[in-house]
């Protein structure tokens, strides 16, 4: 008995012989070395490829001067020109990646003959593509002998071109040298301007005084005043009405001022 538990012992002891799987060296994972290094040094390389291929892109588009502005498209043009609108983007032989619209549109604005404009910045041949808005003159303002365009907000733009359509209005000599740069018009001037060549369209040419207003020439033979606003027709009820009773008392005025409609007043140059 006691032989039979030394030779279980034994048994036990002996190598070779384990709980649970058995691993044999023909069961270990082969690795191959050399497909390893063979992958990762084609990644490399085409790593490589792809920064040396942007480099060259890179170099290529700030070096090539296809990517130069050298001119511009330009749409909705009427008064402006082309040059003037390039001149004022001041982006001449400026490289397209710096080109900004925002900045772009701000320089053309500088102009008062425009009024709004879109820039639009993409690719050869027009990377730079340019809508403008022009502001239409209402009035053509003439001070110091000097012609410029008006609008409706009373804007002062260079005179363009001749417009005859356009109601004149001459200002008196006693305002010296012509309008200045950024300077507006009286908006009620512009206004009033507009109101009398509308009631009177006759009329073609308008005076301007800085304290009587507007006024012209009557054919009659005098000068009429009417300020400045909107309440124009209700001034030339009050003036015809002022002027038939002159003549019907056989006077001949040689000014009729109804700048204030509620106090109307005339100076006489002949007559009771």
């Amino acid at each position: 008995m006691a032989s039979r538990l030394r030779e279980r012992k034994r048994t036990a002891r002996e190598p070779g012989v384990l709980r649970g799987s058995v691993t044999t060296p023909h069961s270990m994972p082969v690795v191959q070395h050399g497909v390893e290094n063979r992958a990762g040094i084609s990644w490399r390389v085409f790593s490589g490829l792809i920064v040396v291929s942007l480099m060259m892109v890179l170099v290529l588009f700030f070096s090539l001067d296809l990517f130069y502005v050298h001119s511009i498209a330009v749409g909705g043009l009427k008064y402006t020109t082309k040059e003037e609108v390039f001149a004022l983007s001041n982006i001449a032989n400026l490289h397209v990646f710096w080109v900004d619209p925002d900045e772009v549109r701000r320089n053309i604005l500088r102009s008062p003959t425009i009024a709004d404009t879109q820039v639009v910045v993409g690719w050869p041949p027009n990377m730079v593509q340019i809508i403008i808005e022009e502001r239409e003159p209402a009035v053509v303002w003439e001070q110091a002998g000097v012609a410029v365009w008006v609008d409706i907000q009373g804007r002062v733009m260079r005179q363009r071109e001749d417009r005859p359509e356009l109601v004149r209005v001459v200002v008196d000599n006693s305002v010296e040298g012509p309008l200045g740069p950024n300077v507006a018009v009286p908006l009620d001037a512009v206004t009033g301007a507009l109101q009398l060549k509308s009631l009177r369209p006759n009329i073609d040419v308008l005076r301007y005084n800085p304290y009587k207003g507007l006024g012209y020439q009557d054919g009659r033979g005098w000068e009429a005043w009417f300020g400045t606003g909107t309440d124009m027709q209700e001034k030339l009820q009050v003036y015809e009405t002022l002027v038939q009773n002159l003549l019907t008392r056989s006077i001949q005025p040689r000014e009729v001022n109804v700048v204030n409609p509620d106090a109307p007043f005339y100076s006489v140059l002949w007559g009771r």
